[in-house]
């Protein structure tokens, strides 16, 4: 439960908003088993057909608003970033990050949504979108070059360079142990997995296409 409850502890407090998905709820719920109260989702979207009747009756009488999007073409992540969007447009908010936990257990399928969700939501909002599932963060780089801070104290051992939906041709790196120079990341050639740090505290990613990278985090 202490392990489980840590990200929402560090997390929700500072959060302009809080939103889950459909089945989300019930985990949110089940989680916080004895806390609830302190852990209320602003809102709650989804065509509700994961969330358990108790745990909607339950945040519905404690005031958070339910949302239902029947649309089938797009998963429930997708529509709840589609409506924070909105939300944060409306109500002029300053937001830095969209922190989302859960998503990368579980059906094979289901995670590939979450990663599809990530293309998505680079047309739903200027916000990059995280995903945290455990010891897991997956975060889709844009093409370009990118600077990553890896000497918080949070980081896990090992981290990856995925070219999800795509190939990329020119991929070039530093700060890592096994660092590329404008190598071509594709499946049935190279893909970067089980990779690690040098030490310096910094990587840089310098990408063609968009990349997701992964990396292993401590909470």
């Amino acid at each position: 439960m202490e392990s489980a409850l840590a990200p929402l502890d560090c997390l929700l407090p500072a959060a302009a908003l809080r939103a889950c998905a459909d089945g989300g709820a019930n985990r949110l719920y089940h989680v916080t088993e004895g806390s609830q109260d302190s852990f209320l989702p602003d809102y709650i979207s989804g065509d509700f057909d994961s969330i358990q009747p108790e745990v909607k009756e339950y945040y519905k009488v404690k005031g958070c608003e339910l949302i239902e999007t029947m649309d089938q073409d797009l998963t429930d992540f997708t529509k709840c970033l589609q409506i924070l969007q909105k939300k944060i447009e409306k109500k002029g908010l300053q937001v830095d990050v969209i922190v989302t936990l859960g998503g990368l257990e579980g059906r094979f399928d289901h995670i590939m949504a979450s990663v599809n969700t990530l293309f998505h939501a680079t047309k739903i909002m200027p916000l990059p979108v995280i995903v945290i599932q455990e010891c897991s963060l997956i975060y889709l780089l844009q093409p370009g070059k990118h600077k990553l801070h890896v000497d918080t104290g949070l980081e896990g051992d090992w981290c990856g360079l995925i070219p999800v939906g795509n190939p990329c041709e020119s991929v070039t790196t530093t700060g890592l142990k096994w660092n590329l120079t404008n190598q071509m990341l594709k499946f049935g050639t190279l893909v970067s997995t089980s990779n690690t740090y040098d030490n310096s505290g910094i990587v840089t990613i310098e990408t063609d296409k968009p990349l997701l990278w992964t990396m292993s985090i401590k909470i």
